[in-house]
C-alpha cells in the first residue's frame, strides 16, 4: 500500500521476480529434503532478479526473520547480521583502545 502512496523506498517489490510466483515459495516449512529443494527453487528466482540487493537490504533493515528475501535465508541472514555486528564491535574496540596523543 505504501508503493500505492507514492513511497519510493518499497516500490522495488513492485520489479521483483517473486511477484509472478506463488508466495509460499518462499516461506518453506521444516528441514527436510523438500524443503531443502524449495529453498533452492527460491533461490533461484531471487539470482534471476533484478531488485535482489535491494530486497535483501530492506530484509535485513527491518529484521524480517521469515522467508527467503534477497536470495538469503532466515538463517544466513541471522549470520550476517551477527558477523556485521562482530564487525562494528571489533572496530569500537581498535578506535577507543587506540593509545591517546601526547601533547
Amino acid at each position: 500500500m505504501a508503493a500505492e502512496q507514492g513511497d519510493h523506498t518499497t516500490h522495488w517489490r513492485e520489479q521483483g521476480a517473486c511477484v509472478r510466483n506463488d508466495p509460499d515459495l518462499f516461506f518453506p516449512i521444516g528441514n527436510g529434503g523438500l524443503t531443502h529443494i524449495q529453498i533452492a527453487e527460491a533461490k533461484a528466482v531471487c539470482r534471476r532478479c533484478p531488485v535482489m540487493d535491494q530486497c535483501l537490504a530492506w530484509a535485513m533493515n527491518v529484521e524480517q526473520v521469515e522467508g527467503i528475501w534477497g536470495g538469503k535465508t532466515e538463517g544466513e541472514r541471522r549470520l550476517m547480521r551477527r558477523r556485521d555486528g562482530a564487525e562494528q564491535h571489533l572496530g569500537a574496540m581498535r578506535v577507543t583502545s587506540m593509545p591517546h596523543a601526547r601533547s
